[in-house]
């Protein structure tokens, strides 16, 4: 990309090459000086757009959120009323991407995480971009039948973290779990979850 980028453009370019550099190098390996070289910018062009650390570890927990809504696509899951089936093949599509495009993502947002934990102002940036992601979990789980869904909730989200963990980072980083893996795992959860609350699929005619 020509390095006379500006605007929304030049900040992309900026956020992506701070994410790459995060998963590549981790939190030590993350500086203005880097950034421009990773992203083939004039030295000073990162500083130009955050001059702090504090603005560009933001710039790269926005852009981070952006990049993995649109892996994991939520707002194109099946209608939940459609039953349990329906949002179980959903959910586990978007899961399962993320495994297999989101590797380099993943790194980044625990890198980023472990670092909001030490620094406050970005605690609270961190919280606010995963609020959206839990708001829409929990409009399917209550769409589903859900009596509990902010614990329900915690127990999705424990689940799938748990699940990248132990893929991207953890002790099955060599045992990636096929489709069919994650659509059971989620079956199992989901139904262990919401019982007989769970919309049953519907019947002929759309009855259930």
């Amino acid at each position: 990309m020509s390095a006379r980028t500006t605007g929304p453009a030049r900040a992309d370019l900026v956020a992506d090459a701070a994410l790459a550099l995060l998963a590549e190098r981790g939190m030590r390996g993350l500086t203005h000086r880097a950034v421009d070289e990773t992203a083939a910018l004039p030295q000073g062009s990162t500083s130009n757009l955050a001059r702090t650390r504090q603005a560009l570890l933001e710039l790269a927990v926005r852009r981070l959120a952006e990049r993995e809504a649109r892996v994991l696509a939520l707002d194109e899951l099946p209608d939940p009323r459609g039953g349990l089936d329906s949002l179980v093949d959903g959910l586990a599509l978007a899961t399962h991407r993320a495994l297999t495009r989101n590797r380099q993502l993943t790194l980044a947002r625990y890198e980023l995480a472990l670092e909001a934990t030490r620094r406050p102002e970005l605690r609270a940036h961190f919280d606010a971009t995963g609020a959206v992601f839990r708001d829409q979990l929990k409009a399917l789980v209550i769409a589903m039948g859900s009596t509990s869904p902010d614990r329900h909730v915690l127990s999705l989200v424990a689940w799938a973290d748990g699940l990248m963990f132990s893929c991207v980072a953890g002790s099955f980083n060599a045992e990636l779990p096929c489709l069919d893996d994650v659509r059971a795992g989620l079956r199992e959860l989901l139904h262990g979850m919401l019982g007989r609350n769970a919309l049953e699929e519907p019947g002929p005619g759309g009855r259930p």
